[in-house]
C-alpha cells in the first residue's frame, strides 16, 4: 500500500498538521477563562465564515445532532412541515421530523437532480398550515448543490421558516446566511472546517429565536436557549469536546488568514479539476452523476458502468495507491463512487486522485471490474 494516504471522502476530511497538534494539547478547565477565550474566538470565527451576525451555537455532537436540534427547537407536536429532499441526507432530515411525530409533506427530486423551488412553493400553497421547511443544501450522497437562496425566498414568501443542513457547503462554498435569510443553518466540524468530528455549529436567526418561544417538542440536551445562555458566560451547558474545539479554533485561524474568497476559489478549482479528470475517463464509461448545472464544488459523484464492482475499485485505490474514496449510499450503493474535495484540499490533490483512478482502470483486465461469482455490490454507511 502507498505510504501516502489521500483521504478523499466527504468527511471526515484530512487535518492540517497545525490542527492535529492543537487537538493533542493538554486538557483545560472548561469552566475557566482560557476556555472562555477559545470558545469566544471560535464562535466569532465560525460566524465570520457563515457571513452572519446572528447567534452561532456550538453543540458537542455530530451534524445529525444539529439537524435534530433544529427540529425540536422549531416545532411543536402535530405540526405540519415541508421536507424537501433529493438524496440520503435530505431524507434524514425528514426521518428526524418523522421520529418526533410531525406531519410531513414531501417534495423530492430524482437522485442527481436539484430541487425545484417552484415545486416547494406549490407544496406550501397546498399545505398552508406548514410553516417550517427542512432541507439539505449540498447533498453529499449525490454531489448536488440546491439553490438555497431561491428556496429560502420561496419559504419566506409563504410565511415559513427554513432550516438547512449546510454541513458540506459552509466554509467551502459561498453561503451568506443573513443575505439569503436562512433561519437555522447546521454545519459540522469534520467537513470543510478542517477539524475533527465532534462539534455541530448551528446559526439561529431572530425569526427562529421567536419560534423557539412557542415550540413545544421535548428537548433537553439540544435546547438552543441553554446553549445561548451558557455561551454568554463563556461556557457550554455540558462538558464539550475539548480536542475538537481546540482543533477547530486553530483551523479557523488558518481559514480566516486565507480569506473566504480564496477558500471558495480553491474549492471551485479542486472541483473543476476533479470533474475534468473524470471527463478524461469517458472511454472507461465513467460519467459524472450530478446534473452539471448543479454539481457540487465539495463532492463529486461518479456513475460507474453496469457490471463494474464499486467495492473492488475502491479497495484497489486504497490498497495500491493510498487513495480512499467513498461508495454510494442508499439507492446508489454499488452504482456510484464519491470523491470529497472539501477542507484541506487543492486542485493538485484532485489530479493525484484522477491519476490513481486512471491507473487502476488501465491495469484492469479488458472491460469493467466485474463481479466475482456470487459477489454482491457493496454499499457504505452514511456519515454526518
Amino acid at each position: 500500500m502507498s505510504e501516502t494516504i489521500q483521504l478523499r471522502i466527504p468527511g471526515p476530511t484530512p487535518l492540517p498538521e497545525a490542527v492535529r497538534e492543537a487537538t493533542g494539547r493538554q486538557m483545560i478547565n472548561h469552566r475557566g477563562p482560557e476556555f472562555a477565550r477559545i470558545l469566544s474566538e471560535t464562535v466569532a470565527g465560525v460566524r465570520a465564515l457563515l457571513q452572519t451576525t446572528h447567534d452561532v451555537l456550538l453543540l458537542s455532537c455530530s451534524g445529525s445532532g444539529g439537524m435534530e436540534a433544529a427540529v425540536v427547537n422549531l416545532c411543536s407536536p402535530g405540526d405540519e412541515v415541508i421536507a424537501a429532499h433529493a438524496g440520503v441526507f435530505g431524507e434524514r432530515f425528514a426521518a428526524i421530523a418523522d421520529a418526533y411525530g410531525l406531519t410531513i409533506h414531501h417534495v423530492s427530486a430524482p437522485d442527481g437532480e436539484a430541487l425545484d423551488p417552484a415545486r416547494i412553493g406549490e407544496a406550501f400553497a397546498a399545505h398552508p398550515r406548514a410553516k417550517t421547511l427542512f432541507l439539505t443544501h449540498n447533498e453529499s450522497s449525490t454531489g448536488v448543490t440546491h439553490d438555497l437562496r431561491a428556496i429560502a425566498e420561496t419559504a419566506h414568501h409563504h410565511g415559513a421558516l427554513i432550516a438547512a443542513d449546510c454541513i458540506t457547503s459552509t466554509a467551502a462554498l459561498n453561503v451568506p446566511l443573513d443575505e439569503w435569510g436562512i433561519d437555522v443553518a447546521v454545519s459540522a466540524s469534520q467537513k470543510a472546517w478542517m477539524a475533527p468530528p465532534g462539534l455541530a455549529m448551528v446559526a439561529v436567526s431572530p425569526r427562529a429565536w421567536e419560534r423557539t418561544q412557542t415550540a413545544a417538542l421535548p428537548r433537553f440536551y439540544f435546547d438552543f436557549a441553554k446553549y445561548r445562555e451558557a455561551q454568554a458566560k463563556g461556557q457550554t451547558p455540558a462538558t464539550p469536546t475539548l480536542p475538537t474545539l481546540t482543533g477547530l479554533h486553530r483551523a479557523l485561524q488558518m481559514l480566516i488568514a486565507e480569506g473566504l474568497p480564496a477558500i471558495i476559489a480553491r474549492h471551485r478549482a479542486a472541483a473543476e479539476t476533479c470533474r475534468a479528470d473524470i471527463g478524461d475517463l469517458a472511454e472507461r464509461e465513467l460519467r459524472l452523476f450530478a446534473d452539471p448545472a448543479h454539481a457540487s464544488d465539495t463532492i463529486t459523484a461518479v456513475a460507474l458502468p453496469e457490471g463494474m464492482d464499486a467495492a473492488r475499485l475502491l479497495a484497489r485505490l486504497r490498497d495500491e495507491y493510498g487513495v480512499i474514496l467513498a461508495g454510494g449510499l442508499g439507492r446508489q450503493a454499488g452504482t456510484i463512487i464519491r470523491i470529497g474535495h472539501l477542507g484541506h484540499v487543492t486542485a493538485a490533490d484532485m489530479d493525484a486522485v484522477g491519476a490513481a483512478l486512471r491507473a487502476v482502470l488501465e491495469t484492469s483486465p479488458p472491460g469493467p471490474l466485474s463481479f466475482a461469482a456470487g459477489q454482491r455490490r457493496g454499499g457504505a454507511t452514511s456519515g454526518r
